[in-house]
């Protein structure tokens, strides 16, 4: 079983920058796959970024590429997702999931993804 954990979260300005972190725990992750998605109410799941955890291979989703940047420490089992130069459109609801089997080219649908974290709050006011 493995666990995600969300935190960084907050509330900024437009323009400013926050760094989302994902932690997990319980099985290894050093094979698995760990992306970043966001909700806003009565909106589907959207894929922001995922990321292989013993590759590093990455794959980021247009509208945000170039803004955010997600990477990790395999060795503490974290994933990060920089995030900056924030819009009030990026408010949502982040969630980091995780995959275990690993696929190319790196998924983007959430039922792809078998664990989720509880999510971590991101409010841009302009």
């Amino acid at each position: 079983q493995v666990q995600l954990v969300e935190s960084g979260g907050g509330l900024v300005q437009a323009g400013d920058s926050l760094r989302l972190s994902c932690a997990a725990s319980g099985d290894p992750v050093s094979t698995y796959t760990v992306g970043w998605f966001r909700q806003t109410p009565g909106k589907e799941r959207e894929f922001v970024a995922a990321i292989t955890i013993a590759g590093g291979r990455t794959n980021t989703a247009h509208a945000v590429k170039g803004r955010f940047t997600i990477s990790r420490d395999s060795t503490k089992d974290i994933v990060y997702l920089q995030v900056n130069s924030l819009k009030p459109e990026d408010t949502a609801a982040y969630y980091c999931a995780l995959r275990r089997r690993l696929i190319d080219p790196i998924p983007m649908m959430p039922n792809e993804y078998e664990y989720w974290g509880q999510g971590t709050q991101v409010t841009v006011s302009s």
